[in-house]
């Protein structure tokens, strides 16, 4: 049968159009390396035992936070060139907090066991806060306008009035705490790593609240949120999976999807509805919630080893990661049965991806 040109026209249109419609009824995706910036040891015994945490973006400043060993990187978020340092007589510095309307910010030196109030404008140390031993992720919760610490170790949380800069109180927690989220309505959830499950800490009482276990997740590291829907993103080491709990009930939706070895950061992006998990192996894992009773896969991106913390910009939606070279890992020990590689001093960088 022959077909007129302007059938065949029609046709084509059709076909365009139904390929248009299908492409803006999936979730973005394409992340790639856009931007790879290399820099020196830290000072002091950073500069022979390399070490690096969390990123933290403050998107409206368009700067970028990178903990690394004894110092802060600050880096524009435009560019990922170097634009000022925080450093003092520091240990292992790991998180990084700025309190909105004070002007400070809030560094945790985990081996000291201190939290460091800074100027945010100046980027100048302004005193040392006594805290708990092995303090490592740290948050500002908008609804009580006070600062929170995670004490791995000492199994609780150290609550700062950032205004004084003071210790308010020490909420004690019942497990080891990893990285945390607040809803920015006077509730924060935390990982408890130890006990595998997420505790529910209310900001205005500072007391635990609830406890809701993970399962089928377990050890959960990372951990971030949809505000509007309420759901929690968990991002667990022991299986090493991804789940999507209900914030309120506690019930886990969808069971456990596989991810990377040993994450250690999470995102969410509100205007695209995807959320980023960034894993030690060097993979990037996108999933889109479709609804707020179903989240599914929408790609893995391969990255670097060692690129397990990571920061998001709101604004260009790009992802920021921190990584260096590692050397293998040494012989194992009784009392290091299970020794991890070797990061090598000197060799820390940031991988900036974008689409």
């Amino acid at each position: 049968m022959k077909i007129s040109r302007y059938a065949r026209l029609a046709l084509a249109f059709a076909i365009v159009l139904a390929a248009a419609c299908t492409f803006a009824g999936s979730p973005a995706t394409g992340y790639h390396l856009i931007k790879k910036v290399s820099f020196g040891a830290a000072p002091g015994i950073g500069a022979t035992r390399e070490y690096f945490d969390y990123v933290v973006v403050d998107s409206a400043a368009r700067r970028v936070y990178l903990s690394h060993g004894t110092e802060i990187i600050v880096v524009n978020a435009d560019t990922g060139e170097k634009v000022g340092q925080i450093t003092g007589d520091w240990k292992r510095v790991h998180g990084l907090a700025l309190a909105p309307g004070t002007g400070r910010g809030f560094i945790t030196d985990g081996d000291a066991g201190e939290i460091v109030m800074f100027d945010i404008k100046t980027l100048k140390v302004l005193k040392s806060i006594k805290g708990q031993d092995d303090a490592d992720w740290i948050l500002y919760d908008p609804a009580s306008k006070l600062i929170f610490a995670f004490n791995g170790s000492s199994k609780n949380s150290t609550v700062i009035d950032p205004a004084k800069g003071e210790v308010i109180k020490t909420i004690d927690l019942g497990g080891a705490p990893e990285q945390s989220v607040s809803d920015g309505a006077g509730m924060i959830y935390d990982n408890l790593a130890s006990t595998n499950e997420i505790v529910a800490i209310d900001t205005k009482t500072l007391t635990v609240k609830s406890r809701f276990p993970i399962a089928p997740g377990g050890q959960g590291t990372s951990i971030t949120m949809d505000r509007k829907t309420r759901r929690l993103f968990i991002g667990g080491r022991k299986p090493t999976s991804l789940v999507m709990m209900n914030a309120d009930t506690g019930k886990i939706i969808g069971g456990a999807f596989p991810i990377g070895d040993r994450v250690d950061a999470n995102i969410f992006d509100p205007t695209t509805n995807t959320v980023a998990a960034a894993t030690r192996e060097g993979t990037l894992h996108i999933f889109r919630e479709d609804s707020p009773e179903k989240l599914s896969v929408v790609e893995t991106v391969k990255t670097e080893f060692g690129a397990k913390t990571m920061g998001f910009d709101p604004k260009t939606h790009n992802l920021f990661l921190t990584t260096s070279d590692f050397g293998p890992a040494p012989a194992p020990t009784e009392k290091q049965p299970n020794p991890q590689p070797v990061a090598t001093p000197g060799t820390f960088r940031l991988l900036i991806y974008g689409k």
